[in-house]
């Protein structure tokens, strides 16, 4: 990813999991917070075959609406946040209102890091 080629405020998530429910339910989660490229109701989908699915999604942390309630996932999904570095940590702070959040790998440059993280349900109050 290039800074050139993106705004400070806007950041990729890009998601890998097994369902896409779960998928639907993170960038569910993430326009109750930000504008995206995504439509609310615009589902991930399955792609037929063997190989690993990642769905993507831009989001504008600069246009806040509210912070996500908790939500319920039936399995962990991978996320990786790409962007600048208070713009990402925007995004990582509105996950971490609507699951378990862990931090599994970093990569930082000059202007704009790569985060992944683990996510999960609440253990509790989910």
């Amino acid at each position: 990813m290039n800074s050139a080629d993106q705004p400070a405020s806007q950041v990729e998530v890009s998601l890998s999991g097994k369902a896409k429910e779960d998928a639907h339910a993170v960038f569910g989660a993430l326009n109750t917070a930000f504008a995206s490229d995504r439509a609310a109701d615009d589902a991930p989908q399955d792609i037929p075959g063997e190989r690993p699915t990642v769905w993507t999604s831009t989001f504008d942390v600069s246009d806040v609406r509210s912070k996500p309630r908790p939500t319920r996932l039936t399995e962990s999904v991978t996320a990786t946040l790409q962007g600048g570095y208070t713009a990402v940590n925007s995004l990582h702070q509105a996950l971490s209102s609507a699951f378990a959040v862990r931090v599994v790998g970093t990569a930082s440059g000059d202007q704009e890091e790569e985060v992944q993280l683990r996510l999960e349900s609440h253990e509790s109050g989910s």
